[in-house]
């Protein structure tokens, strides 16, 4: 538009335009609203079904506290207690549903009828209902207060118990109705940054989301009562305690360190005493660090005890590990990541250690090998002829060096299995066979690789066979194709395939069927 002294006339046309564009940029296409539809329809599967699961977990609950009181009592009279918490606000959450889709008559007829006209629901209805200024109106303040009151009472059931402390930082996280921080660093309350503006089924999927996060928080708690482990929430009575050594063989004389920790430990996980083969140890940080010296050559064992207090009575978990004192080495240890025999054409994983000895002081070489992603791994792309020799140097603690060698076979890569419609043996009706693709994968084979199908030959009984190239059937194809009856199985065979970025040529690729139904 241009500048200077513009006509009342022109001043309306000038704003009818700012209002057109803003109109088009707020316009949102109706592949989005039906897939908002979509998305929304599937939530309510999923939560039909977890309505089901939930009913089962709380009826296996109860059973298992009429079985085993002194167990499963508590636990019981938990879930008794959040049950009503999670049914109120699901139904809650459905009562504001209702009332954005009660302006939107459903369907009449078509492939959607019975369902909400996703593509009309475009446009926001909840901004005058739950807004009110740059703050929320009684309804906004009702549900903000219904999640809240939900969340607070939750956590109500559980009081300050440790077992349940990680399931309580999670559940606090979902249901948290602070303002939120967006994109562009504007604080904008829950409400405001979740909903304000939207179309009306972006609302109610997000809604049936909710309801989601609900019964999930609902299934979580069933599960923890019924002593499923749930992430890291669990009883001290569950933790695992590991020995960790500082290196897990010494060599005679040498001093063994190390530490023993807990599967999961903090800061606040302290127990309130630890012993190692019948001393106490020091206790830093949840570990207990301990020391001994090396002695004859051998297995030895290591014994100890963590004492936790839980609910006022002490709780004793054991641990026994065991570490190895071996002679200085003078061999190196190699083996194939997996498999004992290397393939040509792909790099194949090998592993070099000594024990020991630190990675930075082995060294390993052979025609075609390179540095893999980690110390002590290689990469070894076999060539030609039928075996390769990998040559291992290591520097010991002293000073001194020793080498080792070891022989591996080469392989030529397995042959392809031939597959029709994804399946060796298939079957379906002629106009599936017409359309399917042939493929050849490398069954059982533990390396990436690609192959492509670049020819094949199709046998219909009674009919002449027909050469196709490509990997998808072809207009002749198709003609003997319609010709087959009712029970015919049609072969694949003569597949000719090739390697994906690997100069090898594919053994014979295996014959694949069809059977026509």
């Amino acid at each position: 538009m241009a500048g200077g002294k513009l006509t009342p006339r022109q001043k309306m046309i000038n704003l009818m335009y700012l209002v057109f564009i803003a109109m088009l940029a707020l316009n949102m296409s109706k592949e989005v609203l039906s897939a908002f539809g979509l998305m929304n329809e599937k939530f309510e599967v999923i939560n039909s079904d977890a309505k089901e699961s939930n009913a089962a977990i709380f009826d296996q609950l109860k059973s298992k506290a009429e079985d085993a009181p002194a167990q499963f009592k508590g636990p019981y009279d938990i879930a008794v207690k959040v049950k009503p918490l999670t049914d109120e606000m699901f139904k809650f959450i459905e009562t504001i549903k209702t009332d954005i889709n009660k302006s939107f008559p459903l369907e009449e007829s078509g492939a959607n009828k019975g369902k909400l006209p996703y593509e009309a629901m475009d446009k926001s209805t909840i901004d005058e209902v739950w807004f009110q200024g740059d703050g929320y109106s009684p309804k906004g303040k009702e549900i903000t207060g219904k999640i809240d009151a939900f969340r607070n009472n939750v956590k109500a059931v559980f009081g300050n118990d440790v077992k349940y402390k990680v399931f309580l930082e999670k559940f606090e996280k979902t249901f948290n109705t602070n303002d939120v921080i967006d994109g562009e660093g504007v604080k904008k309350k829950y409400l405001d940054y979740h909903f304000k503006g939207f179309p009306a089924i972006a609302t109610v999927s997000k809604l049936t989301a909710m309801q989601n996060d609900v019964k999930k928080a609902e299934q979580d708690i069933y599960n923890l009562l019924l002593g499923n482990t749930m992430e890291a929430a669990i009883s001290m009575k569950k933790y695992k305690a590991i020995v960790v050594f500082d290196k897990n063989v010494v060599f005679q004389g040498e001093e063994v360190t190390g530490r023993v920790v807990l599967g999961k430990y903090d800061d606040t996980t302290v127990p309130t005493d630890f012993k190692v083969n019948g001393a106490t140890s020091k206790i830093e940080n949840g570990q207990a660090v301990f020391k001994t010296v090396g002695g004859a050559v051998g297995e030895k064992d290591i014994k100890g005890q963590f004492v936790f207090t839980e609910d006022g009575k002490p709780v004793p978990i054991e641990f026994e590990g065991q570490y190895v004192v071996v002679p200085k080495p003078n061999q190196a240890i190699i083996s194939a990541d997996k498999m004992n025999v290397v393939y040509r054409g792909v790099p194949n994983p090998i592993s070099v250690s000594v024990p020991g000895i630190s990675s930075d002081k082995v060294k390993a070489s052979a025609p075609g090998m390179s540095a893999g992603p980690k110390p002590g791994q290689y990469l070894l792309k076999a060539g030609s002829g039928s075996e390769v020799t990998i040559n291992v140097t290591a520097t010991l603690p002293d000073g001194k060096s020793f080498t080792s060698k070891q022989a591996f076979r080469i392989k030529g890569l397995p042959a392809p299995t031939g597959k029709v419609g994804g399946s060796e043996k298939n079957q379906g009706p002629k106009s599936n066979l017409e359309v399917c693709t042939i493929t050849a994968v490398m069954e059982d084979f533990d390396f990436p690789v690609t192959v492509n199908v670049t020819q094949f030959n199709v046998k219909v009984p009674g009919q002449p066979t027909v050469v196709v190239r490509g990997n998808k059937m072809d207009a002749k194809a198709k003609s003997v194709i319609s010709k087959a009856s009712r029970g015919d199985v049609v072969v694949i065979s003569e597949i000719k395939a090739s390697f994906v970025g690997i100069d090898q040529m594919a053994k014979k690729v295996s014959i694949c069927t069809y059977e026509i139904q």
